[in-house]
């Protein structure tokens, strides 16, 4: 918590440039994000092959009650982390990675099936982790490299996370059991380190306020008049989420069973040698966008990403369904594209709408909508996979879910652009 007295890091935060406050606050919040998504990704490069209850496999069954938890903390996120005191924040993240690496340690010694309760409360508390970290970014003048740079810490956190589960199971014999809580003590104290230094951030200045409106936390009518004035256009953006969400965690979590299909079953630097280009490219590109001050041309640019996105997607499938380009090819393409659909999302794209209409309010909100709906779908199509599509592999899957979501998306994110243009037309800012 920030004390009265303001710490010589924060004192020399409020009056350093643009440049080294972005570095230091990227740095923080990316590195902060990985570990906690350690706290929830490494099982996933299990297979926990051979294991089937009530019809369902066993690693479905892991991934659906992680899902649960995580997108219950959604909707429970929605009233909460928008009406959260900047003086909860370290408080609400200690407790969260205590209660997710708890889990992961009785996960370990319950035997199966009965340890699949720990996935939901290995996910439920986790749920908030996004919302908890990029509170302390939102509404900053800094806020598109600021939120691409921790945005992007999804992917690469989910490579990286995989990895180091990999090699634990691979160099130290630790079982698939076991291999989760073993990796989550190792992102510990680096956690905690990265916890501290993004804490010591200053609370927006003035100038952020005037360039992006002020954010302040929102009560229930508050919440209830902001759906009501933008439903249409919020409805089709959760719709382009749900897809994206869906298609995101199918390729997260079982990314692992698609490798193993494709011939790259036992590489576990894969996942993190195909998920740096993409963090790259997509922290280059959305951190530009914070060179645009007019907020509505902004906020059009991030449909278009998204759209791009979109389109990247489907190229990518097209192009390796006829063997034009190869597996780890494709799946950096499709991871690509994946992301500049996604990222926005979870930064930028929200920031840049409130900031366009000068609605007073907060971008944890609007993101936590989204996600409790996006989860609902990501749960629906592991469900389908499993009763719907049992016979496809998970590659020959995965291939017809891009189609879906290129196509889909595209028409939804459109819709969305026109929308939101027109709305902006006949719009009387707030006194």
């Amino acid at each position: 918590m920030q004390s009265s007295s303001p710490h010589p890091i924060t004192r020399w935060l409020s009056q350093t440039s643009g440049f080294w406050f972005s570095v230091y606050a990227t740095v923080a919040a990316f590195c902060l994000y990985t570990c906690i998504f350690a706290f929830r990704k490494t099982y996933t490069v299990g297979t926990y092959e051979g294991l089937v209850y009530l019809g369902i496999n066993y690693k479905v069954w892991l991934v659906i009650a992680q899902m649960v938890g995580y997108g219950l903390a959604k909707f429970i996120g929605i009233k909460t982390i928008s009406e959260l005191k900047a003086n909860a924040r370290v408080r609400g993240i200690l407790i969260m990675i205590t209660i997710a690496g708890l889990s992961w340690l009785f996960f370990a010694i319950v035997p199966a099936p009965y340890n699949i309760i720990f996935l939901f409360t290995n996910g439920l508390p986790l749920g908030m982790g996004w919302g908890l970290v990029f509170a302390y970014l939102e509404g900053r003048r800094f806020t598109e490299v600021l939120g691409a740079g921790v945005s992007v810490s999804f992917i690469f956190g989910s490579g990286f996370s995989k990895s180091v589960g990999g090699f634990v199971m691979k160099l130290w014999g630790v079982s698939e059991y076991w291999m989760p809580f073993v990796s989550t003590c190792l992102f510990i104290v680096p956690l905690l380190c990265f916890l501290w230094m993004l804490d010591k951030l200053p609370a927006p200045s003035q100038l952020d306020e005037s360039l992006r409106t002020k954010r302040q936390p929102m009560n229930s009518l508050e919440r209830k008049k902001f759906i009501l004035t933008f439903a249409p256009g919020l409805i089709l953006l959760i719709v382009t989420y749900m897809l994206l969400t869906a298609f995101r965690d199918f390729r997260d979590n079982f990314s692992a069973e698609v490798w193993q299909s494709l011939g790259y079953g036992n590489s576990p630097e894969i996942f993190t040698g195909t998920e740096i280009p993409i963090t790259i490219a997509i922290l280059v590109i959305i951190g530009s966008i914070m060179f645009i001050r007019n907020n509505r041309t902004a906020f059009i640019i991030n449909h278009i990403l998204i759209l791009i996105g979109m389109v990247s997607v489907g190229l990518a499938t097209w192009f390796f369904d006829r063997g034009v380009i190869s597996a780890p090819v494709w799946m950096v393409f499709l991871g690509f594209g994946l992301y500049m659909g996604y990222v926005p999302f979870n930064s930028i794209l929200f920031d840049r709408m409130i900031a366009t209409f000068k609605y007073v309010g907060t971008v944890g909100f609007l993101i936590y909508l989204a996600d409790a709906f996006g989860y609902l779908g990501s749960i629906g199509v592991m469900l389908f996979k499993e009763w719907g599509r049992a016979q496809l592999s998970w590659a020959e899957f995965f291939v017809d879910a891009g189609y879906v979501m290129a196509i889909a998306g595209s028409v939804l994110v459109i819709a969305s652009m026109l929308y939101f243009y027109r709305k902006h037309k006949n719009w009387v800012y707030p006194a």
